[in-house]
C-alpha cells in the first residue's frame, strides 16, 4: 500500500482538469469488488479535534462507517483541542504504519514537522473540512464551500432586519464574532458574512457599538462557548447600557449557545428585552433545540455525513491508484501549494424548514430534540 507518493503530484494535475466532476460520481456504497480488493489490509488514521463538539464525534464515527464499508481498517483519536496531543497521535499512526491519513486539523500551523514524516513514509493526506497551512504534504481537501457558510449567516441577518428589499431601515445594532484564529475556516465565514454585511455598515444601517469589526478583534480561541460569552458579557457591560443588541453574527453553535447566556443573563428574552438575531452553524442538537424555542435564530447545517463520504473516497482512489474526485483547483492555497478541494454546499436553517432539513433527511433524531 505505500510508494503512493510517486503518483501523487501526476494525479493532482489530472485533478486540475476535474472541475466539471460532480459527487454523481462519487461512490456512497462502500466501494466496488475492485476498491475493495485494493484496499485488502490498508490501515486508514483518521485524526478529530475533540470530543466537546458533537459534530467532531459524528464526523469520527461516519469516517470509520464509510472506510469500514470499504474493506479498510482504522485507528481514530481524537485531540481534545491540544495540538501537541494531535501531533502526538499522528506520531503514533505513521509509526503503525498506515496506509493513508485523514486529519482534521486543531491548529492548521503545527502539523508541518508531522506531516513531514508522512510525506517520508509515503503516507497520503487528505485535510479534512479544515485546511492544513504552510505544508506541501496535503494532498487533497474535503470540506464545505465556506465562504458560502457566512454568506448564508449574513444573508439570513439582512433579511430579518428587514434590509434586503434596499430598505433604509436602521440602525441596527450588530455584534461580529468569528471563529478560532488557528483555523483556516475561520476567514472564509467571516469574509463570506462581510461580504453581505459590510455595505449595510458602511451606510451606518448597521452599528458595530463596540467597534470590533477587525477579524483580529472577534476571533474565539478553539471555538470555546465559554470565552464568546464572557466577550458577549464584556460587550454589554461597556456599549450596551441603554441600547439594545439588534442582531450578533455568530459562526458556530456552540459560540451562539455561550452568547444567548450572555444575553439572557443581561435581561434578553423577554416582551420588552427580546432577543436578537443570532446565527450559528452545524445544526448541533442543542442549537435545533434553541431554535425551536425562539431563541437562536438559525443555523448552517452541513451534513457530516457526505462530507465522510467524500474524503472516505478520496483515500479509496489514492490507495487503488486512481484520481480523486475535485470540483475546486483554485481557491484553497495553504501558502505552499493549491491543494485540489472537494466542496459540499451548506444549507440555511431555522425554525421554518428545520423539520424538513435535519429531521427527515435522518441527520437529528425527533426524539432527540423532545
Amino acid at each position: 500500500m505505500r510508494n503512493r507518493r510517486a503518483s501523487l503530484a501526476a494525479i493532482a494535475t489530472a485533478a486540475s482538469l476535474a472541475l466539471t466532476l460532480t459527487a454523481c460520481g462519487q461512490d456512497s456504497e462502500g466501494g466496488s469488488e475492485e476498491n475493495k480488493s485494493g484496499s485488502e489490509g490498508a490501515t486508514i488514521g483518521i485524526a478529530m479535534p475533540t470530543k466537546s463538539s458533537e459534530r467532531w464525534i459524528a464526523d469520527g464515527d461516519n469516517v470509520v462507517k464509510n472506510l469500514e464499508a470499504k474493506g479498510y481498517k482504522t485507528k481514530l483519536a481524537f485531540g481534545e483541542d491540544e495540538p501537541d496531543q494531535q501531533v502526538s497521535q499522528i506520531e503514533n499512526m505513521i509509526t503503525q504504519g498506515v496506509d493513508a491519513l485523514i486529519v482534521a486539523a486543531i491548529d492548521n500551523k503545527s502539523l508541518n514537522n508531522v506531516l513531514q514524516q508522512a510525506a517520508d513514509a509515503d503516507i497520503p493526506v487528505i485535510s479534512y473540512d479544515r485546511l492544513i497551512l504552510g505544508t506541501e504534504n496535503v494532498d487533497y481537501y474535503a470540506s464545505f464551500d465556506n465562504e458560502k457558510v457566512g454568506e448564508l449567516q449574513g444573508t439570513y441577518i439582512v433579511e430579518q432586519l428587514g434590509l434586503a428589499d434596499g430598505s433604509e431601515k436602521g440602525p441596527f445594532n450588530i455584534e461580529l464574532f468569528a471563529g478560532s484564529n488557528d483555523d483556516n475556516n475561520t476567514r472564509y465565514f467571516f469574509q463570506g458574512a462581510m461580504n453581505v454585511l459590510q455595505p449595510y455598515i458602511d451606510k451606518k444601517q448597521l452599528v458595530v457599538k463596540s467597534g470590533q469589526t477587525e477579524l483580529t478583534q472577534v476571533t474565539t480561541l478553539r471555538w470555546d462557548g465559554a470565552t464568546a460569552q464572557r466577550r458577549m458579557d464584556d460587550i454589554l457591560t461597556k456599549s450596551y447600557k441603554s441600547d439594545p443588541v439588534d442582531a450578533v453574527l455568530s459562526p458556530y453553535d456552540g459560540i451562539s449557545i455561550g452568547i444567548l447566556s450572555a444575553l439572557k443573563s443581561d435581561g434578553y428574552g423577554t416582551k420588552s428585552k427580546p432577543l436578537p438575531v443570532v446565527t450559528g452553524q452545524d445544526a448541533e442538537v442543542a442549537s435545533v433545540k434553541s431554535i425551536i424555542a425562539d431563541e437562536q435564530s438559525m443555523t448552517v447545517y452541513k451534513d457530516t455525513r457526505e462530507l465522510a463520504k467524500v474524503a472516505s473516497n478520496m483515500v479509496d482512489a489514492l490507495l487503488n491508484d486512481k484520481e480523486p474526485e475535485t470540483n475546486d483547483t483554485e481557491t484553497y492555497d495553504n501558502g505552499s501549494k493549491v491543494v485540489p478541494a472537494y466542496l459540499l454546499e451548506p444549507v440555511a436553517v431555522n425554525k421554518e424548514n428545520y423539520q424538513e432539513v435535519v429531521v427527515d433527511s435522518g441527520y437529528i433524531k425527533e426524539s432527540d430534540l423532545k
